[in-house]
């Protein structure tokens, strides 16, 4: 039987002005939370209330609407944040482009390339999956939650179910969303829900 080691409850940002409209953005003091983001983290605390579980600790990526919406989640469950380094990909020059933008000029090979002043998908991905070793080895034995950006959680995802870089596009997660990941010994996860948007 495999021993957990600890269960993390990734939460999505709400959404932004850019969000809703596909741009990419490596800002992180811009934008925050717009009226339907601040809706969506609502939704999010009343589904985590009405589960009624303990977490240990909240903790956050850097960018403004990740705290934005972490500082809502920990008012609900009386508790400071913790800010990690967990940033989105660095994208460079793509900033600011949509991904139907970057696919129209490069198409899939857009999915191997680095951008100018950005980083690999392969990179990106490394970098987060030692993040989350950390972030597991200081946390053993509990259970916590991650506030973060939807392509961190598609890289965890993708990670768990050890997808190729095309497939790891395929993995949906909305902003507003959760997913659930247990994390055991032998370096081995599960996946208990994914990219869940509360009604």
């Amino acid at each position: 039987m495999f021993k957990r080691k600890c269960k993390i409850t990734f939460i999505t940002h709400g959404a932004t002005v850019h969000t809703l409209d596909g741009i990419i953005y490596d800002n992180d003091k811009y934008p925050k939370l717009n009226d339907f983001g601040e809706e969506e983290i609502e939704k999010v605390c009343e589904y985590l209330e009405k589960r009624a579980v303990h977490y240990d600790k909240i903790y956050t990526s850097s960018p403004a609407r990740c705290t934005q919406s972490a500082q809502v989640i920990a008012k609900l469950f009386k508790k400071r944040t913790t800010t990690i380094d967990l940033a989105p990909r660095k994208h460079g020059e793509w900033s600011g482009l949509t991904y139907a933008e970057i696919y129209e000029k490069y198409g899939t090979d857009a999915i191997s390339m680095t951008p100018k002043g950005g980083e690999s998908l392969a990179v990106f991905n490394k970098r987060v999956a030692g993040t989350l070793y950390d972030l597991i080895q200081e946390n053993q034995g509990s259970r916590i939650i991650v506030v973060t950006t939807p392509d961190v959680v598609q890289s965890a995802v993708a990670q768990t179910l050890e997808l190729t870089p095309e497939n790891q596009f395929k993995v949906l997660i909305k902003t507003g969303s959760l997913t659930q990941i247990s994390y055991f010994e032998d370096e081995w996860s599960s996946i208990i829900y994914s990219g869940y948007v509360p009604l």
